[in-house]
């Protein structure tokens, strides 16, 4: 029950765990309060609150990001947010963060078990990023954050840190990295005296940024799908 309420956009699976134990959802006009219970999205009258879950079809949208905009479904404070960019009929939700000033490619859905897989370390999905240093840092600053660096009393350690070339700027580095806690490249880079200035996500897993135009965004193929 939980899967379908999350593949179905109603809710992240834990959230959809706890609706479902404090008595929220019904199946065939019964409340039911026990995990895991097995059902029939496509036969069965599942109910959210007294309203019926939508029948919509599953969706699956990369975007690029460009900066200044917030990664949020809505902001309180009336700033732009991607979803004034992905306007598509039905309810999708951004996959992770990222932050104001990061662009690249963001992954949204309304399939929860998607968003899932993708967000937790436990499935070590690459999140690859080409971030622009305030200056030149020597090979041994690189080294300390391939051999792991904490940052907020938590080690961080990226599967690849590799210098790509030099610009008037700054050095440009390809980092892949699995987690995803708020701001962790930059605050990496920080660490060891080099700030980013800019940063941009070019691949989550098998998914390319390519050359989707920045502020745009398309379905997935099929062939990426399956992948």
């Amino acid at each position: 029950l939980q899967r379908v309420l999350s593949s179905r956009g109603i809710a992240s699976r834990r959230r959809a765990e706890e609706m479902i134990v404090e008595g929220r959802i019904r199946v065939d006009g019964i409340v039911v309060t026990e995990l895991g219970t097995k059902v029939d999205a496509d036969s069965q009258k599942i109910e959210v609150d007294g309203n019926l879950i939508p029948n919509q079809r599953r969706r699956y949208i990369l975007l690029h990001k460009p900066r200044g905009y917030i990664t949020t479904m809505d902001d309180e404070r009336g700033r732009d947010t991607v979803m004034d960019l992905v306007r598509v009929e039905g309810r999708v939700v951004p996959v992770g963060r990222l932050d104001r000033l990061t662009e690249g490619l963001l992954l949204l859905t309304n399939d929860g078990e998607v968003a899932h897989r993708v967000m937790h370390p436990r499935f070590e999905i690459d999140k690859e990023y080409e971030a622009l240093l305030d200056g030149f840092p020597p090979p041994e600053a690189l080294e300390r954050l391939r051999r792991g660096i904490t940052v907020d009393g938590q080690q961080t350690k990226p599967t690849m840190v590799r210098p790509m070339r030099n610009t008037e700027d700054g050095l440009v580095v390809r980092v892949i990295i699995h987690e995803g806690r708020n701001r962790i490249v930059r605050r990496m880079f920080e660490e060891i005296g080099y700030p980013v200035d800019r940063l941009i996500r070019t691949r989550i897993g098998p998914l390319q940024l390519g050359s989707i135009p920045r502020g745009q965004f398309r379905d997935l193929t099929d062939g990426e799908l399956r992948q």
